[in-house]
């Protein structure tokens, strides 16, 4: 198993344990991830989670834009990965790089394939209600996500689960499952089982307006949307002419306000939709941290509506 050299892809703290487990097992000899990005209200220029981890490993890291940047392909030839591992590296693959290692190259995917290709499926899997979400892997071809399957695990999606709380599940199980497969696929003992087209749905990559919640939709929906999209790209309102950020929500089935109107229930800052009340259980104001949907009443004082 030590004897195949592998070279890794993947940037956000998602593909961490992959990489950690992956370095633990195989001589990983070099990893490509993206550039380092402004962060923060300073805009301070920030590594990825992957360098850090791999700076942590020891292993050679390189960052370019692209993968067809000048340079890059001479590295992965002096690197002669025996397989690619991919986990969340936010760049297409080219062919030339997909038919470079004997192995090919192999991608673990958050979601259980066909359904949510794509540069959201933790999201998608949320909005829109599953009950299990899962990790693929998957032997990459051309396509977004459309290569053929090598094996899959499915977990439930709790309650109060968001992207955050999915992700980090997701992120073991793939890395655990990836370690469970890339041995028998190595040793030519699996073989990969074509996708069903007509199943396959798509969850594109999220904009930051997309935030914003209507409340001429569905309460249940909205609620979803809160933790789908948390902590990126963030549910919002606009109140007081500054934007609200919400974290926690909860539903109530009664249609006791009028969509878009603002209440308080319980205590609580909540808001009409189109079938029943939103909630807040934590939100934050423009320029202040995040706070109980208490704490929030008492310095919002022109909330109440009706």
């Amino acid at each position: 198993m030590m004897n195949f050299r592998v070279v890794f892809m993947g940037s956000p703290e998602f593909a961490i344990p992959t990489l950690r487990l992956l370095a633990q097992n195989y001589p990983v000899v070099g990893v490509i991830t993206q550039p380092d990005r402004p962060s923060g209200r300073g805009r301070t220029l920030t590594p990825p989670p992957i360098k850090v981890t791999a700076q942590q490993l020891g292993i050679e890291t390189i960052q370019p834009h692209r993968l067809k940047d000048p340079g890059v392909w001479e590295k992965l030839i002096e690197w002669s990965p025996d397989v690619i591992v991919v986990a969340a590296f936010g760049q297409i693959l080219r062919q030339n790089v997909l038919d470079l290692p004997r192995f090919g190259c192999v991608n673990v995917h958050a979601s259980l394939l066909p359904r949510w290709r794509g540069a959201a499926p933790i999201q998608a899997s949320i909005l829109h209600g599953d009950a299990v979400s899962g990790v693929t892997i998957m032997k990459m071809d051309a396509g977004i996500d459309t290569g053929p399957i090598l094996n899959q695990r499915s977990i439930p999606i709790q309650a109060d689960d968001d992207a955050d709380s999915l992700s980090k599940k997701l992120a073991t199980l793939g890395a655990e499952l990836l370690m469970e497969t890339l041995p028998a696929y190595l040793r030519g003992e699996i073989e990969p089982r074509i996708q069903d087209e007509s199943r396959a749905t798509y969850a594109p990559m999220l904009k930051k307006e997309e935030g914003e919640l209507n409340f001429s939709q569905p309460a249940e929906y909205l609620e979803r949307k809160i933790r789908a999209y948390f902590p990126w790209p963030g549910a919002f309102m606009v109140w007081d002419g500054q934007l609200l950020k919400v974290k926690r929500a909860f539903v109530l089935q009664q249609n006791l306000i009028p969509a878009g109107k603002r209440s308080v229930v319980d205590g609580l800052p909540a808001i009409g939709t189109v079938d029943g009340v939103l909630v807040l259980r934590e939100v934050q104001p423009a320029g202040k941290k995040w706070m109980s949907g208490e704490e929030f009443l008492r310095g919002a004082r022109h909330w109440r509506e009706i």
